[in-house]
């Protein structure tokens, strides 16, 4: 239950903050959005560890050093999601990401990239189930 609940906070957090950066990107711009929110997320980050932290970055020379790419992706993160918005409009381009981010996902869990736990299901669903949410998005975008 609370994997669902994490994920509904995780899509309504994603949505909002793509929109409020769009929003600001109009003020000061798409680069400098990027580094202020990553910048709060930052501060934001530390002030929970101090008081929440349960792990310990002595562990960190035992990880794999390609997951440190992370930080880089949530750069990619924040700039797409603004230029996506702003292109395309809210729910257009969170219905795109979901689209991206579910065959992304489904490909992960299939070969077990990264780490991950092979998770095989019917590819046939899957199409279905991806092609369903492309023909989602065309009639939402449809002005007919």
């Amino acid at each position: 239950m609370w994997g669902i609940i994490f994920s509904i906070i995780s899509g309504v957090a994603m949505s909002v903050q793509g929109v409020f950066n769009t929003q600001l990107t109009k003020k000061i711009g798409v680069w400098e959005t990027t580094v202020l929110t990553q910048g709060i997320a930052l501060l934001t980050a530390l002030i929970v560890l101090f008081f929440a932290g349960d792990g310990s970055f002595k562990n960190l020379r035992d990880a794999n050093k390609l997951y440190l790419l992370a930080g880089v992706l949530g750069t990619v993160i924040t700039f797409t999601v603004i230029q996506s918005m702003s292109d395309l409009g809210p729910a257009v381009a969170v219905a795109t990401i979901l689209v991206a981010q579910l065959i992304a996902a489904a490909l992960i869990n299939h070969f077990g990239w990264f780490g991950a736990e092979v998770v095989h299901t019917s590819v046939i669903r899957q199409i279905i189930g991806v092609a369903v949410m492309i023909t989602g998005i065309i009639i939402f975008k449809w002005k007919g």
